[in-house]
């Protein structure tokens, strides 16, 4: 285990070092300049300049590299272009809000995925199954702004059930009141993916011949399903919802616009409008951050799921 955490954690240096360099060159090839943004447009050449001199962007892009990367390594991701507050204070004050969302949309995905995926295995070629895939791929093709709007209109607009914007807070019922839109999007989404590999992964179990040895023995249906053959189709589970995870928080950020809420998505598309470069790099380290140690605790769960799988 020790070998394997330090090899993983050699990859997940190496990993960010490459986001951090692709996000470094990319956002400062976005057209626009920052010192004009803050200014705005009335300013004058000398104000520009002065502007663009405070903010360290008349170094060269080779100084300005080894100036992030030396902070990054440090902790220190500098301060925001626009509201001058450090860039670790602006994200921590808004990623509680994604984390909550992320949290409860993959245990929506998870509580109606898994046992729709059994469902459909077990009734293979049958009409709960043929409705379990339709539905799984309608899930999957919808984009998440798309099914956001359409849960907007239908439920906050027309039925009037949710508040049209989610970022309610005091009583649990508030909470639930402005999470349940955003959430339900998510999830739903999720589920879909998990349902399908769920159906997949337990369609190959079953055909194994320690579920028939169970059957022959008397062992209860509903024991072998849950107990046995379930447990040992857990892995590609795990796997689809680790790796759907970082897609999960990309995805928030476009509910998180759609439905108004607070959270990394605002703070990235008012980073993206202003220029705020430091900004943008500094959740793009988060964000990375995330999915490494995702990836990580992916693996990790392998063992403790199924003790053939053996970490080195």
């Amino acid at each position: 285990m020790s070998a394997f955490l330090v090899k993983r954690l050699g990859f997940a240096i190496v990993t960010l070092w490459a986001v951090l360099s692709l996000v470094f060159v990319v956002v400062r090839i976005v057209p626009g300049d920052p010192a004009q943004v803050i200014l705005g447009d009335q300013a004058d050449a000398a104000a520009i300049a002065a502007m663009r001199t405070r903010l360290g962007l008349d170094a060269s892009m080779s100084e300005q590299y080894l100036s992030f990367l030396g902070g990054a390594v440090r902790g220190d991701w500098g301060v925001s272009l626009v509201t001058g507050r450090p860039v670790i204070q602006e994200v921590l004050a808004v990623l509680p809000w994604t984390i909550e969302l992320t949290i409860v949309s993959l245990a929506i995905g998870i509580v109606i995925g898994v046992p729709l995926g059994v469902w459909a295995a077990v009734n293979r070629n049958r009409m709960p199954d043929y409705v379990t895939r339709i539905a799984s791929l309608l899930g999957l093709s919808f984009p998440p702004f798309v099914s956001a709007i359409i849960l907007l209109i239908v439920f906050a607009i027309m039925l009037r059930w949710f508040p049209v914007i989610s970022a309610g807070s005091g009583s649990a019922s508030a909470w639930f009141q402005s999470m349940a839109l955003p959430a339900l999007n998510l999830g739903l989404i999720m589920a879909a993916y998990i349902t399908r590999v769920a159906r997949s992964a337990m369609l190959e179990v079953m055909q194994e011949d320690y579920v028939r040895s169970a059957r022959a023995k008397g062992v209860p249906w509903r024991v072998v399903v849950w107990r046995h053959a379930l447990r040992n189709a857990l892995i590609p589970i795990i796997t689809i919802v680790g790796l759907y995870l970082g897609i999960l928080i990309g995805n928030s950020v476009l509910t998180e616009i759609v439905f108004n809420r607070p959270g990394l998505g605002k703070l990235i598309v008012g980073a993206l409008n202003q220029r705020d470069y430091t900004m943008l790099q500094g959740m793009m380290v988060i964000y990375t951050l995330i999915v490494v140690l995702v990836n990580i605790a992916t693996d990790i769960t392998y063992a403790l799921v199924d003790p053939r799988v053996k970490l080195s």
